[in-house]
């Protein structure tokens, strides 16, 4: 019971976050959650809350959607698919935390050395593949898809629309990709019970809107600053977890 309500609670909380800067929310619910079960079962449960949170924050500002950009989006996204099930990986915790410690290092990037922009068709394409990629094998890719948002000249309301529709059908994905295999382990696989998704997912859709509401007292340029800087934060927290359970410290 206490794990079942710190999850719907951690789950309006991210929400929130996301509502309101369009990732980083992703990031630290995995944290969270990733703490309680197994890689394979934060994995599921993490795609159901966010695909929610995306699909909802995507309906609510579905009229700023880029779907030419979502299009090239795709066709990078299904090789990156078809070799995340060949190569059949699950990374074990301590890999988890350093690959989600280590992602928001792109938000850094000099421009001069690589500069995506999400709005020129091979750009995009990388995007797909590179976000389809890590949300496969890191569970999430906000930071590597904000790389490739802010640096194109669309407003916040356009950034924010446009990366939720990807996440959501990325965490479609994710949730076939591990649920499969882990709902074959009868008896053996720590999912939740269902009753705190169902209660969790009308949480995440009121912390979605609550967040996209806050969004409206940002500029564009402060919009940015503080999305790199809560990143960095929760990256340095995690490269420190993963460390720990390597025994580096």
């Amino acid at each position: 019971m206490q794990t079942g309500l710190l999850i719907i609670l951690a789950a309006g909380l991210c929400a929130v976050i996301s509502g309101l800067f369009g990732m980083a929310g992703g990031l630290v619910f995995m944290g969270i959650i990733a703490s309680l079960m197994s890689v394979s079962a934060a994995m599921v449960v993490h795609g159901v809350v966010q695909s929610v949170s995306n699909g909802s924050r995507s309906t609510i500002l579905r009229e700023y959607i880029r779907w030419d950009i979502l299009g090239w989006q795709l066709l990078g996204a299904l090789p990156a698919i078809a070799l995340m099930i060949w190569a059949a990986f699950t990374p074990d915790k301590a890999q988890l935390f350093l690959a989600l410690g280590l992602i928001p290092l792109l938000l850094w990037l000099p421009r001069k050395l690589l500069a995506g922009d999400a709005e020129k068709p091979a750009h995009a394409v990388l995007c797909g593949a590179m976000v389809m990629g890590l949300n496969l094998s890191a569970g999430v890719a906000g930071p590597a898809l904000d790389f490739f948002y802010v640096k194109t000249t669309l407003t916040r309301k356009a950034i924010v629309a446009t990366k939720a529709v990807t996440m959501f059908a990325s965490h479609l994905v994710k949730i076939a990709y591990f649920g499969i295999p882990l709902l074959k382990l009868s008896g053996v696989n720590d999912l939740p019970p269902i009753w705190v998704l169902i209660i969790a997912m009308p949480v995440v859709v009121l912390g979605t809107k609550l967040g996209t509401l806050l969004l409206e007292r940002f500029s564009d340029i402060g919009f940015r600053k503080y999305t790199r800087i809560l990143v960095t934060i929760i990256g340095a927290i995690y490269v420190w977890r993963g460390l720990v359970l390597l025994d580096f410290i």
